[in-house]
């Protein structure tokens, strides 16, 4: 009988502190209930919302590769570079690409600054930020003089990356057409060091010095 009273007391006793809690602390209480329900909510909306804009981007993709289909270059281009400054990292690449693939902008500046803004307002893991200053480099050999190629792809040449041959590979073919056999030389014979190297850029450069051999 001592034992239940003594039980009784101790569950009340619990129950008014708990209570003394409750009025102590229940404004703090209903302000943390809310704010975990606003930033559930906004957690939701943020997903949802980027979930539909990236549907509608996808779907702006694909309606500017039916104007190409049907001709209509200058829809086309409109669309891909809202996708571009939509900066969603995937198809704002992807337009960039299929806007050099078509050759649908022929200002070299305007493709550059293209090929900035989407690597200046996009995240992407190394290699896939390395194909795009390889790409950017490719497109600008055409129109760079020496040191401004070295300065835009140096990157890549000093760093352990898949596209470091490559790389090399375009320094290499861009002082071959200068006939700078020297320079070149020394591209190919790096690329020729490299491990794990595939065979037809190890075929290429192995030609070039060959030619250059010849031609010396």
């Amino acid at each position: 009988m001592a034992d239940d009273l003594f039980e009784a007391q101790y569950d009340l006793t619990k129950k008014s502190k708990f209570k003394r809690f409750y009025e102590s602390n229940k404004i703090l209480i209903y302000t943390s209930v809310l704010l975990l329900l606003i930033l559930f909510g906004s957690v939701s909306y943020f997903l949802d919302s980027k979930e539909k804009k990236r549907i509608v981007i996808s779907e702006n993709y694909i309606q500017s590769k039916i104007y190409l289909e049907k001709g209509n270059k200058q829809k086309a281009i409109k669309i891909l570079k809202d996708i571009i400054f939509a900066n969603d990292p995937t198809y704002s690449a992807l337009s960039l690409f299929l806007i050099l693939n078509q050759n649908l902008i022929n200002d070299n500046n305007e493709i550059s600054n293209l090929f900035d803004h989407v690597l200046s307002n996009n995240k992407y893991d190394k290699e896939i930020r390395n194909l795009l200053i390889y790409k950017k480099a490719l497109y600008n050999s055409n129109y760079m003089n020496e040191s401004e190629l070295l300065k835009e792809i140096k990157l890549l040449v000093n760093n352990d990356s898949i596209w470091r041959p490559y790389a090399l590979l375009l320094l290499g073919d861009y002082f071959m057409s200068k006939n700078e056999y020297s320079k070149a030389k020394d591209f190919y014979t790096k690329i020729l060091s490299i491990n794990n190297l595939q065979k037809d850029i190890h075929d290429q450069a192995k030609y070039q010095l060959k030619y250059i051999a010849n031609v010396q």
